[in-house]
């Protein structure tokens, strides 16, 4: 079975590390991005099965971002992740898709459950032998 993509797409490199590790020792293929132009790449081309994004990016937002995986995409799962409280943003986001978000510090473990949620439901339902 196809291993399940996740992507990981923020400027702070400590977060970027952190999340993928917590990923990939669920199991799942990671990859990240620092920016938006990297972030759209890997959407065109990887097609991830969720993209974990940040609000506050240099040079293209997350939103900005959001936008586009939306148009190349538009059933993509994405969740934010934003250090603000900046609630307009957030139902801005939440308007163009975005299944939820995290404000930063955010707890590992929901957001781990969170993903593994997403991707569990997005699954086709077939009961696998065990």
């Amino acid at each position: 079975m196809d291993k399940k993509k996740v992507l990981i797409v923020d400027d702070q490199n400590g977060i970027r590390v952190l999340l993928m590790e917590v990923f990939s020792s669920e199991g799942y293929m990671t990859y990240q991005a620092s920016n938006g132009k990297i972030a759209l790449d890997i959407v065109r081309d990887e097609v991830p099965d969720i993209v974990l994004l940040d609000m506050k990016i240099p040079g293209m937002d997350g939103l900005e971002i959001l936008k586009q995986i939306k148009q190349m995409k538009p059933h993509m799962n994405v969740i934010m992740m934003t250090a603000y409280g900046e609630l307009d943003m957030i139902k801005e986001a939440t308007d163009l898709g975005a299944l939820m978000h995290f404000t930063k510090p955010f707890d590992i473990d929901e957001m781990r459950v969170a993903v593994n949620m997403t991707l569990e439901g997005s699954a086709p339902s077939i009961t696998l032998p065990s």
